[in-house]
């Protein structure tokens, strides 16, 4: 069986001086998850920690709490993933290990993609699934085939400097209405 075309192939050029492989975090996820928010994957400082968005520039958690009225980043990192549930969002990454030195997408030599349609599995009342920045965009094809909406989000990262925060809460806000978790 062939890779998803999601996936980044080994390369002789990235194998020659290659990162170390790196695993990433399991899924957040609950039954009644309506959206999930997949991003690409961990950064250093999440690895680190064992949380999603954890570096503290990363604007995943004060975009979600300026759309639910809520300071995320006021509660410890279990009570953040409670409320995430509560509220019908799921989280988790596209790749489920890579070879990545630091923390930037574009650095990615190598991946394996998580297997997505464990989500169906995991989460059968699911209903769209967010794509939070352009690398976790590129598996968008193998999520759709699995008869979900699909949606691109901007990039949540420091990197994503383009896109204001209040432009990112909007773009954000539109998802959650269009996965149910919020009035339109």
């Amino acid at each position: 069986m062939s890779p998803a075309p999601a996936a980044r192939r080994r390369t002789p050029q990235a194998a020659a001086g290659a990162a170390p492989w790196q695993a990433g975090l399991p899924p957040v996820l609950a039954a009644d998850t309506q959206l999930v928010v997949l991003g690409s994957f961990p950064g250093v400082a999440s690895l680190q920690a064992g949380q999603y968005y954890a570096h503290p520039r990363n604007q995943f958690w004060p975009v979600l709490g300026a759309i639910w009225g809520l300071d995320l980043l006021a509660l410890p990192y279990p009570q953040r993933l409670q409320a995430v549930l509560a509220r019908g969002l799921g989280l988790w990454d596209i790749y489920a290990r890579c070879r990545r030195p630091g923390s930037l997408d574009q650095a990615i030599e190598e991946s394996e993609l998580n297997d997505l349609p464990a989500l169906l599995r995991l989460a059968p009342g699911l209903r769209v699934v967010a794509h939070n920045g352009a690398e976790s965009a590129r598996a968008r094809h193998a999520v759709a085939a699995m008869g979900l909406q699909v949606l691109r989000l901007p990039s949540t990262s420091p990197a994503n400097a383009g896109w204001s925060f209040d432009r990112k809460c909007q773009a954000w806000r539109q998802a959650f209405v269009a996965g149910g978790l919020l009035p339109a």
